[in-house]
């Protein structure tokens, strides 16, 4: 009995030692690649809605309408996309994929939310205590938004024993600044099915 004990021991030991052994590998990937360990919102999702709904808007008509109207390109700035799932996500990424999306499009122009604004004026202020002249940025020459474009995310969730189907959605809403019309709206739904 000592002795089956005593293997017994040695064996987990052995295990334990060769357990904790395991190498730790680092694989790169592409950022493209679609991963999902968790099955929980991930960067794939945000870029594919943001590509999804910034395709979208930019094949509406209030585009063509403002450059018809003023002549020039449609000035936009993405505002707040709540997020009123109950996981953790950071809307700072989806804002930042929408935004990209629209500067590429080349049909509309893109100007920084309030936060960077500040960062921007005071930027502007220091240049104007000690840039030169010839070199110091300018007061009052900032482009003003014509719209501007809000979301929400949402989640909903059914889980039974080990499976779970989470449906994400995102509604976005692009609206003139001067007149509060919307003058576009849509939402992009993500189906999830996870069996552990």
């Amino acid at each position: 009995m000592k002795l089956t004990l005593r293997n017994f021991l040695f064996a987990a030991i052995v295990a334990t030692l060769a357990w904790g052994c395991q190498p730790h590998t680092v694989t790169r990937v592409s950022p493209d690649q679609q991963i999902d360990l968790s099955g929980r919102w991930n960067d794939t999702d945000s870029r594919m809605v943001a590509q999804e709904m910034i395709s979208d808007v930019m094949t509406r008509p209030w585009a063509e309408e403002h450059l018809k109207a003023t002549g020039k390109k449609p000035v936009v700035i993405i505002g707040a996309v709540k997020n009123k799932t109950a996981e953790h996500i950071d809307p700072e990424v989806f804002i930042k994929d929408m935004e990209k999306e629209f500067i590429n499009s080349g049909r509309v122009r893109v100007v920084q939310d309030a936060s960077f604004r500040e960062k921007l004026r005071e930027e502007r202020a220091d240049q104007s205590d000690y840039a030169s002249k010839e070199t110091a940025k300018g007061w009052g020459k900032e482009l003003g938004a014509d719209y501007m474009m809000f979301g929400v995310m949402t989640a909903v969730t059914d889980q039974y024993g080990k499976k779970k189907l989470t449906n994400y959605k995102v509604n976005l809403e692009l609206v003139n600044l001067e007149t509060n019309e919307k003058v576009w709206l849509n939402d992009k739904e993500i189906k999830k099915y996870i069996n552990n």
